[in-house]
């Protein structure tokens, strides 16, 4: 299947030609056919001689229904430019023809209709040199009459032809269903119809909506009247949704593959059409089959940044136009370049941005964007539309190369500052080093740590963590002199002071496993733990409190806190009267 958008003036019989190729009617409403012209999008299809099925999207022509149009055809990829022999190129010809160049269409036809009320000649050449002015180029050309089947047969091969020269439908993209149409069908639920324009649909898939991001299941699917288990694209599809009630949904909203498109408000483009400078400040924007509000702030000769009225599911490269409804003119093209801009709050920062952009032509690529972004998550990369390639840096981060190399350069000095800074403590913490390097993740800082640096139970040294300030390592020799003979003593907290070990001195020496700590202001060092299971050991079992205290020739202040250590690691335990009993001989790690 192929689908091809109708556009041309109104009354020029766009509608008319469409019946007479399919033997449908597109006008789907009774006032439509009592007043003889296409008020809303209209449906229908039809089989081409070489079997490939044509379905339609039939659009008003009238100026009030734009908009309506502008839901039909830009979803689209090709178009049939429809004009009467007996109009020649009207107003709604040419804003048409205007809005297919602004979304960037390069595929059509031109149909002159009417051929049997007038010579189609001089209406013919005039559509083709409009139309050779815009993305579509020169196209081929039928005459037809719709009234009297003249030439239809001719129309038919042509759009043989123009579905063999359209690109190969991009079925492994996520899906992005404009929605153009929502309705409920009495035992079904909601409905909503578009045109899938890239990837598959199944039924049983889980989708997202684009308004407010909640999840709905496909319940069934249909294409072309028929119920379908699968639909890839491109075609016309309506999709029975469960979990959704119809007044969630409207013409505008999207369908999507779950976390793989960026809602934003915010985007910075490139236009094309009217100069940048003499744009309104406020005009519609029109992507898919949604139209929202914006304000156009410009950056540069053809850039600029615009702030919707509400979110959109939008990607790098889209292509959407800005129209002024109250001119009712289109003013130009959109081509999307970022979809998560940086703010401009500094003096300059515009006209900065400006340069930034003019080097930008709205294809995805991801040094590009790391090269700007410096740092971006894996999942971010893939909802701007970038295909993201090769290994992250640290969990699912990717970097541009440049700045990882500098980050690691600057590392060790953050951990000389550090050091300097607090010569009792042992490395720099991972989350200290990560927001002196601006870094959103601890991760990352983890990944940068290479030698000569070494990370250590969740700090970063430039040495093992055994270094110890000279006066620190001093006192603790004194330490080891003054209670050599005595190993269960522990100094007293005034001998502490006078050594110079305070809380943070001796917080530094524990952590170095200088010095082990029992209680506040109780240390020994930490090859007693040992010899007192040792001593212990040799006592008959079991022994009380009193009994250890005096086999270690120690004060209560030191043994109850020991015993209690020896307790936690399994190798004494305590009995119901308070006793102990030695249960390994190794004293082991602290748990």
């Amino acid at each position: 299947m192929f689908v091809v958008a109708t556009a041309g003036h109104v009354d020029h019989g766009k509608s008319t030609l469409v019946r007479a190729l399919t033997g449908m009617e597109p006008d789907r409403w009774a006032e439509e056919r009592r007043r003889g012209m296409t008020i809303d999008l209209g449906f229908a299809w039809t089989t081409l001689p070489s079997g490939t099925v044509a379905a339609f999207v039939d659009v008003p022509g009238h100026e009030r229904f734009v908009p309506n149009m502008l839901a039909g055809v830009g979803p689209v990829p090709a178009a049939l430019v429809v004009v009467a022999a007996d109009g020649g190129w009207m107003p709604q010809s040419a804003e048409h023809l205007a809005a297919l160049d602004a979304l960037g269409v390069r595929h059509g036809l031109l149909a002159v209709t009417r051929a049997d009320l007038a010579d189609p000649a001089p209406a013919l050449d005039r559509a083709r040199a409009e139309i050779d002015r815009s993305s579509l180029g020169p196209v081929e050309a039928v005459v037809v009459s719709g009234t009297t089947g003249a030439g239809l047969p001719e129309l038919r091969a042509a759009l043989d032809r123009l579905a063999a020269r359209l690109p190969a439908p991009a079925t492994g993209d996520p899906v992005r269903l404009w929605v153009d149409r929502a309705f409920t069908i009495r035992g079904s639920g909601t409905v909503v119809t578009g045109t899938l324009g890239a990837g598959r649909l199944r039924t049983g898939d889980e989708l997202e909506l684009g308004g407010t991001g909640e999840r709905v299941r496909v319940r069934g699917l249909h294409s072309l009247g028929t119920a379908r288990d699968e639909v890839t694209a491109v075609a016309r599809v309506a999709v029975n949704l469960r979990g959704v009630s119809r007044d969630r949904l409207a013409r505008g909203d999207a369908l999507l593959t779950p976390d793989r498109f960026r809602h934003t408000d915010l985007l910075d483009v490139r236009l094309t059409g009217d100069p940048v400078a003499d744009l309104p400040a406020e005009l519609v924007l029109h992507v898919g089959a949604a139209a929202v509000p914006v304000r156009v702030r410009p950056l540069g000769v053809d850039t600029a940044r615009l702030r919707l009225a509400r979110p959109l599911p939008l990607r790098i490269g889209d292509r959407a136009l800005l129209r002024d409804p109250g001119r009712r003119q289109v003013n130009g093209g959109v081509t999307v370049l970022d979809v998560a801009p940086p703010p401009l709050t500094r003096r300059g920062a515009a006209a900065a941005r400006a340069g930034v952009l003019a080097g930008l032509d709205g294809r995805p690529d991801q040094a590009g964007e790391l090269h700007r972004r410096q740092l971006v998550r894996r999942g971010e990369l893939a909802r701007m539309g970038v295909p993201v390639t090769g290994d992250p840096v640290a969990g699912d981060w990717y970097a541009d190369p440049g700045y990882w190399r500098e980050l690691g350069r600057r590392l060790p000095g953050e951990v000389r500052r550090y050091a300097h800074a607090h010569p009792l403590e042992v490395g720099a913490p991972v989350g200290v080093l990560a927001q002196a390097l601006g870094l959103p993740d601890r991760a990352l800082v983890t990944a940068l740590v290479a030698p000569p640096l070494v990370l250590t139970g969740g700090r970063v040294s430039a040495a093992p963590a055994s270094t110890l300030p000279g006066p620190v390592v001093d006192a603790v020799e004194k330490i080891r002199v003054e209670f050599a003979g005595q190993p269960f003593r522990a100094p007293e907290a005034d001998r502490l002071t006078a050594l110079g070990l305070g809380p943070r001195e001796i917080g530094a020496a524990v952590r170095a496993g200088a010095l082990l700590r029992l209680a506040e202001q109780v240390v020994l060092l930490p090859e007693a733990v040992d010899r007192a299971v040792r001593v212990l050991a040799g006592l008959p079992q079991p022994f009380t409190l009193s009994t250890a205290r005096q086999a270690l020739d120690t004060t209560r202040r030191v043994a109850v806190p020991l015993l209690e250590l020896l307790d936690r690691r399994g190798v004494t335990r305590r009995l119901p009267d308070d006793a102990r009993i030695v249960v390994r001989a190794g004293a082991g790690p602290p748990r």
